[in-house]
């Protein structure tokens, strides 16, 4: 029989804060799956989501596959005994929690490389955020030695607020100068990513050496944003959980 893999987004796809619990299951059904550095609850799993995660650990590895840093995803509670990938591609860490050397020395010299390009754009969303008195900040997140990208947040979530900024500043720098570059928006959360950075390119080498320990496999890919999508169809198959935005530009506009 072959084995089956699973590369599953973590935030919003197997679990999801208290607000967007709202509507999905009763407040008393809800557990946490993941924490914030203080040790308060950050996100919390529904029964349909802890049923679907039962039914694929009987039949499936899941390998996580997320925008997590090393230190976020040290705080999910989800028992994961595989890979991971961490920081959209940017980290894989292997089957004992160490990180796969290999691959981090390919992505500190490509996000090296692109650390100019994203202080750039960091410097001109801090001078807008200056002209237009705007209260949020571009953040650079360098996880293990090795910049990445830059996101930024708005302190209101006021999504009006992250489509100005994406508007005005980030949208014109990549259409010149940062044509290297591409942006990631979902929710409260925009990021700015080097092209090279892409978990697609994560799973596939992780595939290759699954290929080589097992032969033929199955693979499953799932995740509920728009930066998913390319990972997802180099799967075998591709899951969508509903209410999310890669539904809603899928299977609900049908």
């Amino acid at each position: 029989m072959l084995k089956k893999f699973l590369f599953a987004d973590l935030d919003d796809t197997l679990f999801q804060t208290l607000e967007k619990c709202a509507g999905r299951a009763s407040p008393d059904s809800l557990e946490p799956a993941a924490y914030y550095s203080d040790g308060s609850i950050c996100s919390y799993t529904t029964p349909a989501q802890r049923a679907f995660i039962d039914f694929i650990n009987q039949g499936m590895t899941v390998i996580p596959t997320t925008a997590r840093s090393l230190d976020a995803f040290s705080r999910v509670s989800l028992g994961f005994t595989s890979y991971a990938i961490l920081n959209f591609g940017g980290i894989i860490l292997q089957p004992d929690g160490s990180i796969e050397r290999d691959w981090q020395g390919r992505m500190h010299g490509l996000m090296s490389a692109a650390l100019p390009g994203l202080r750039d754009l960091a410097a001109r969303i801090e001078d807008w955020c200056a002209r237009t008195g705007y209260g949020g900040r571009a953040r650079l997140v360098e996880d293990a030695g090795t910049p990445f990208f830059i996101v930024l947040k708005d302190p209101d979530k006021v999504a009006l607020n992250l489509e100005r900024v994406e508007r005005d500043v980030v949208l014109p720098w990549i259409a010149g100068d940062g044509r290297d570059y591409c942006v990631h928006r979902n929710g409260n959360n925009l990021a700015i990513l080097p092209r090279a950075l892409d978990k697609a390119d994560a799973v596939a080498y992780i595939g290759e050496r699954l290929r080589r320990e097992h032969g033929e496999i199955v693979t499953f890919g799932m995740g509920d944003s728009r930066s998913d999508a390319r990972f997802m169809a180099d799967c075998d198959y591709a899951i969508i959980p509903r209410r999310t935005q890669l539904s809603r530009l899928t299977v609900e506009t049908l």
